[in-house]
């Protein structure tokens, strides 16, 4: 069959039964389009061969629509130019000011990595090369195309596509595609990563537009998070007691997004009494970039941040949180030796200077670890957020004494209730239904919910698992 006539089809080769490595790839109308191509993070050699090798040819890519910024949803772009994509990689502005931090850092890790397996690996035994480059970034950024939402987008002529509003992050986008058919068009809609109801700094998502195939992740599609205003509050408490007892807080966080919302909560707390001011830093060069992006984006901000702008032109904290910028300083705070709060990357405690933090910091019972986003199975941050008695720190074994808190209600993922409002009014306007981005128990517990409302079709896709828009 001529493949220009050929039924649409996704096929989902990342983030399928697991949270990380965003890539899904549409067939339609003769072309092949990739819905993200984000990095797989987990365990070192499953990670490396799953982000080395695509499977594909990048070649025969026409073309990336990226949903947002985050490192798993965007992080394999380099590799992807590496291998040979030339096409276009369509993304809302704010995302493509984000993409050119993000990438930048991620080349810098990749060649880190790579150094320090070269130092461990044996006589006779090739060197390892880093994923990508910063040539490729380069490469990359001049491929990128910015659409602004709402706006219809022609790929090739073939597929249309319009991004809207998803919530979850400064530029955060979900990709709405229509195939021209007979005899009629056929539907995506990709939510991407969906934000929640009434969160700050972000505009809350725009209605989810039904489709002949939905696609929406489902991070915590059977949780219900904390509300928003009781959220500060325990935020407050959680640093009142640790300073109360002479000790440091330390929040592992991611440096898009997670930290410029917890710079935004402390700024608030401070403001209205709830929280006395104490040392706070930022040790995240990248959060640091990042910063700088979320001022250049206001028109992203939803009404109530809009307005605290107009009174107050630094929400993200220049008086009341100091940016460490250079290792010197950053090393420094190991010798601080009063109460402080202390940011830093990476969110799931696997690199960067959160290890430095983490281990100078975790034996002493008057510290606390404050985790307050996902951690994926092997990582660090998952064996905190177990309290393993002991976790490994750079190849040494520390014991685990300091208080753990974790605060899932941080997070800018969509709760079992927001899908339940965004996603309940589709019934019986969706086809099918897959859900991706999530862990089993969260997706089955979605399905059920969806299923409850009248949706015939829902699914929790393998990976390499192929949906057929017939």
């Amino acid at each position: 069959m001529d493949n220009h006539h050929a039924a649409p089809s996704v096929t989902f080769w990342g983030a399928a039964r697991t949270v990380t490595g965003s890539m899904h790839l549409v067939r339609a109308g003769g072309l092949q389009v990739l819905l993200d191509c984000g990095l797989f993070q987990g365990k070192r050699s499953e990670a490396r061969q799953r982000n080395t090798t695509f499977p594909f040819s990048p070649a025969t890519i026409d073309a990336v629509v990226l949903s947002h910024a985050h490192i798993d949803h965007c992080g394999n772009l380099p590799n992807l130019v590496r291998q040979g994509f030339d096409g276009p990689i369509y993304c809302t502005a704010a995302t493509r000011d984000l993409l050119a931090v993000m990438l930048a850092d991620s080349a810098k890790i990749q060649e880190e990595d790579a150094g320090y397996l070269n130092k461990k690996r044996g006589a006779g035994e090739p060197p390892v090369l880093p994923l990508y480059a910063p040539r490729d970034v380069q490469s990359t950024m001049r491929l990128v195309q910015s659409v602004p939402y709402l706006r219809p987008c022609e790929i090739a002529g073939q597929i249309t596509f319009r991004f809207l509003e998803a919530g979850h992050l400064l530029g955060s986008a979900m990709i709405h595609l229509t195939v021209p058919g007979t005899p009629r068009d056929r539907t995506i809609t990709f939510t991407g990563d969906l934000g929640r109801r009434g969160l700050p700094i972000l505009r809350d998502p725009a209605a989810v537009p039904p489709a002949d195939l939905l696609i929406t992740e489902c991070t915590y599609g059977g949780r219900v998070h904390a509300p928003v205003h009781r959220l500060a509050d325990d935020f407050a408490e959680v640093v009142r007691r640790t300073v109360a007892r002479g000790g440091k807080i330390i929040v592992p966080a991611f440096s898009l997004g997670r930290t410029q919302n917890i710079v935004y909560f402390l700024h608030l707390l401070v403001n209205q009494g709830k929280l006395a001011k104490l040392p706070i830093f930022v040790d995240s060069p990248l959060a640091v970039r990042a910063t700088e992006v979320f001022r250049l984006h206001p028109e992203c901000f939803d009404e109530e941040t809009w307005d605290l702008l107009q009174r107050d032109a630094d929400l993200f904290g220049g008086y009341l949180v100091h940016y460490v910028h250079s290792v010197e300083e950053s090393k420094a705070l190991n010798h601080h030796r009063d109460p402080c709060l202390i940011i830093s990357a990476s969110g799931m405690c696997e690199t960067g200077r959160i290890l430095h933090h983490l281990k100078n910091n975790i034996e002493d019972p008057r510290n606390t670890v404050l985790i307050i986003g996902f951690q994926a199975p092997e990582t660090l941050g998952r064996r905190l957020v177990e309290k393993r008695p002991e976790v490994r720190i750079h190849d040494k074994m520390y014991p685990l004494r300091a208080e753990v808190v974790v605060m899932n209600g941080f997070s800018c993922h969509a709760d079992r209730d927001d899908f339940s409002a965004f996603l309940g009014p589709l019934a019986g306007q969706v086809g099918k239904t897959r859900l991706v981005h999530g862990e089993a128990d969260q997706a089955t517990a979605l399905v059920q919910l969806l299923e409850g409302k009248g949706f015939r079709d829902a699914g929790y896709p393998e990976r390499g698992e192929t949906v057929v828009l017939e």
